[in-house]
């Protein structure tokens, strides 16, 4: 499956998008990142491989991503609440996955809260399988992690 085109574009992020990075990262989570750690996570480097969705110049998602040995551990990904179901997580995520592709990293990796049954179906969506619980991970409230992983590749053919 292709991720759709909805009239967006996913690129590398630059340093004027912190300030509507951090305006959505607030919008979408109930425990956001503080400004200093979404700033140090999207600068590409040898570790982090950051992404931002726009279209017509303003942020309507991004994804934060690490660079473990041979497989990718997605931190972050987040889509503007008002284009939910319109192709921003996956455009995100399948351009993170062809990324991952190109660097050798067989599998991507992520946690995401018990809770929220909604982003576990679309993980599901694209191959990605519960593969462990971090017990208490999120501080706000104390809620577990689930570990999902899946296949690079798998991801691309999903």
């Amino acid at each position: 499956m292709d991720a759709p085109d909805q009239g967006f574009t996913v690129r590398a992020p630059r340093g004027e998008d912190l300030p509507q990075v951090v305006a959505l990262e607030k919008r979408c989570f109930v425990d956001p990142w503080d400004s200093g750690a979404l700033e140090q996570e999207l600068g590409a480097d040898r570790l982090r491989l950051p992404l931002i969705a726009e279209t017509a110049g303003r942020v309507v998602g991004y994804l934060m991503a690490w660079k473990i040995v041979d497989q990718l551990h997605i931190l972050n990904i987040a889509a503007d609440p008002d284009l939910r179901r319109r192709g921003v997580g996956t455009a995100l995520l399948f351009a993170v996955a062809r990324k991952a592709v190109d660097l050798g990293m067989e599998e991507i990796t992520l946690e995401v809260r018990e809770s929220n049954r909604e982003a576990r179906a679309f993980y599901h969506k694209f191959g990605f399988v519960p593969t462990g619980l971090r017990r208490g991970y999120y501080a706000d409230n104390g809620e577990d992690a689930i570990i999902m992983t899946t296949r690079t590749a798998a991801l691309l053919d999903a």
